[in-house]
């Protein structure tokens, strides 16, 4: 399967690698060169430095035969474009977009991309753990 990350933070420099031993062909995009530090230096997949929002860069990174996209750049707004560009430009089967504000995270999952929220995540867990302890006995 061909995979497009678009983000080497934690996220992506976290996923790379996991696919690629997984037995997946990795692009990663990233506008930060010194990203490609963030991974293995054997690390057998490609990686691009440009800006996921520039078509030309997803180009040279093969989106036209993704079968797969992940978006997990610093910022919301920029992963929901991408993610849509991927999506219904180009046709990607699969796009996966980190989101962190849970309300724009429901609100895109509504319109059909397949979206990640941390926070949503966090605020559940916190709250199950807080419900499930019995407290202080009186």
């Amino acid at each position: 399967m061909r995979v497009l990350i678009v983000g080497c933070g934690r996220v992506g420099s976290a996923l790379a690698p996991r696919m690629t031993e997984d037995g997946h062909d990795v692009t990663v995009i990233d506008e930060d060169p010194e990203a490609l530090a963030r991974l293995p230096e054997d690390w057998p997949g490609r990686f691009l430095q440009g800006h996921g929002l520039d078509t030309s860069v997803l180009i040279d990174a093969g989106i036209e035969q993704a079968d797969a996209a992940i978006i997990a750049t610093d910022g919301d707004n920029t992963n929901i474009v991408i993610a849509q560009v991927a999506q219904k430009r180009f046709g990607v089967p699969c796009v996966v977009t980190r989101v962190l504000d849970p309300a724009r995270a429901a609100f895109y999952a509504s319109q059909g991309l397949q979206t990640v929220c941390a926070t949503s995540s966090v605020i559940d867990t916190a709250f199950q753990a807080i419900c499930a302890n019995p407290g202080r006995a009186a």
